[in-house]
């Protein structure tokens, strides 16, 4: 009878063993999922804190070191469509602004060293339309990201100036991720840095010119769109002197020149 009882609790053994693995590995997943919605973003804070200085990065090194960004972007990589479409406007934002930015550097890397981000692939088929982002169990573009996604679904020209394209003439890569929770000051900070950079957009008040980056020109239907005119819409983010000249009215626009160079340390 002992020997009969042994026997049954041998023949049980490998089935306990399984179950038991496989609740651990539920665990783990669930854990995991957890992780990768993380709303904060941290993982790729922690990303731009150490390879982010005074706007340019240190490409170099993050292609020495390039496991924390590839990490986060299979986190990113994970969260399934149907997780996504629950989030509110805010969360999805911050999340598809960081997996561009968070791309973008991945694909600099991958091509370093380079000079300009559009070394990268050719005129057919140049970095932003290469498939180079994973989103949802796919493999999409750039394009589709910025054009497809942000720009067709949240109607906020502010994104502009969130998503960062490497190089010198665009908005600065911000030295933090985007996180739902202060979306709308970190959007306004990014605006406000950007038009008040005289590199970028300057006022030339004695001749009455209003000299505005070119990404003005290239989306001033989103512009206008939110508010009208150009001048209205970036009025709000410059100095209250210059502010002033805008309101009264009677300005030239005039684009900067826009430079590709990559933004390296």
């Amino acid at each position: 009878m002992k020997n009969i009882t042994i026997a049954i609790a041998l023949s049980l053994f490998p089935v306990l063993t399984s179950c038991s693995l496989a609740e651990k590995a539920t665990s783990y997943k669930a854990t995991g999922s957890q992780q990768e919605i993380d709303q904060s973003h941290a993982a790729f804070t922690a990303v731009l804190k150490k390879h982010l200085k005074n706007d340019m990065v240190d490409y170099a090194g993050l292609k020495k070191d390039p496991a924390e960004l590839n990490v986060y972007l299979d986190t990113l990589d994970d969260v399934p469509e149907p997780t996504f479409r629950k989030w509110n406007k805010d969360q999805q934002m911050a999340f598809l602004i960081n997996l561009y930015n968070a791309a973008t550097l991945k694909l600099i890397v991958d091509h370093y060293p380079l000079k300009s981000i559009k070394d990268i692939g050719n005129v057919a088929k140049g970095p932003w339309k290469q498939e180079v982002v994973r989103l949802f169990g796919k493999h999409e573009t750039l394009d589709h990201i910025e054009h497809g996604l942000l720009r067709e679904n949240y109607n906020d020209p502010r994104i502009h100036f969130a998503v960062n394209c490497a190089s010198i003439g665009c908005p600065a890569l911000r030295p933090e991720a985007f996180q739902a929770a202060k979306l709308d000051s970190q959007l306004d900070e990014q605006a406000r840095k950007f038009l008040q950079d005289s590199s970028k957009n300057r006022l030339d008040a004695e001749n009455k010119v209003l000299h505005l980056s070119p990404i003005f020109d290239w989306f001033k239907g989103d512009f206008t769109a939110k508010s009208g005119t150009v001048e209205k819409f970036v009025a709000p983010y410059l100095k209250p002197a210059d502010r002033k000249v805008i309101e009264r009215g009677g300005l030239s626009i005039k684009n900067t020149d826009y430079s590709w160079n990559l933004n390296k340390q």
